[in-house]
């Protein structure tokens, strides 16, 4: 099945990565419409940052002022998402987000009340088996989900493709579900489109 991780995927390791072809793409009232049933998780890439890659030399997670944070527009950005999924009636819960600034920013600005849960956090600079730390608990959450919402994870660019083989942009969301034993990335959208 094109776009799907294989089950065995959960615990022997990382997913084959997924053409940006084998996910379609879809507006916000089409993405509205499959998820108003629930039964989805999202991953959503913070949004729009400072011009940079990765993080500064030296920053800490418990100093903002050390990390690559929203851009002015990033911030309207995230407060316009927010906004255009609640004008579509998008059921959400169960928000959480990454550690860093950039992350718990969006989520703080899109949806408010949100958990940091650091399976999230970035392994942009990380050695070894970072990947698959981070991303079998997405996968994990994403098998065992079968609730009436939408689980919201505002995370990193590489945390998004190594779940999902989708490579987003900015604010992009990706819908996974579980679908005949695999992980499957379903679709993707950009809320302000």
């Amino acid at each position: 099945m094109l776009g799907t991780v294989a089950a065995s995927a959960l615990v022997a390791g990382p997913a084959r990565p997924q053409r940006a072809g084998e996910v379609p793409m879809l507006s916000m009232a089409q993405a509205a419409v499959m998820l108003a049933g629930g039964g989805h998780v999202l991953m959503m890439r913070h949004a729009a940052t400072q011009p940079g890659l990765g993080d500064p030399p030296g920053y800490r997670l418990d100093d903002c002022a050390s990390q690559r944070n929203l851009s002015e527009q990033g911030r309207a950005q995230a407060l316009a998402i927010g906004d255009a999924l609640r004008r579509a009636r998008v059921p959400l819960d169960d928000v959480r987000s990454s550690q860093w600034c950039r992350c718990r920013d969006t989520a703080q600005l899109a949806f408010g009340e949100h958990a940091v849960w650091t399976p999230l956090n970035s392994f942009f600079d990380a050695r070894g088996d970072e990947r698959a730390r981070h991303t079998e608990p997405v996968w994990a959450l994403v098998a065992a989900y079968r609730g009436a919402s939408n689980p919201m994870l505002v995370t990193h660019q590489v945390n998004i493709t190594a779940a999902s083989g989708v490579f987003p942009a900015p604010g992009q969301i990706v819908a996974l579900q579980a679908r005949q034993g695999a992980i499957m990335a379903v679709f993707s959208f950009n809320p302000l489109s």
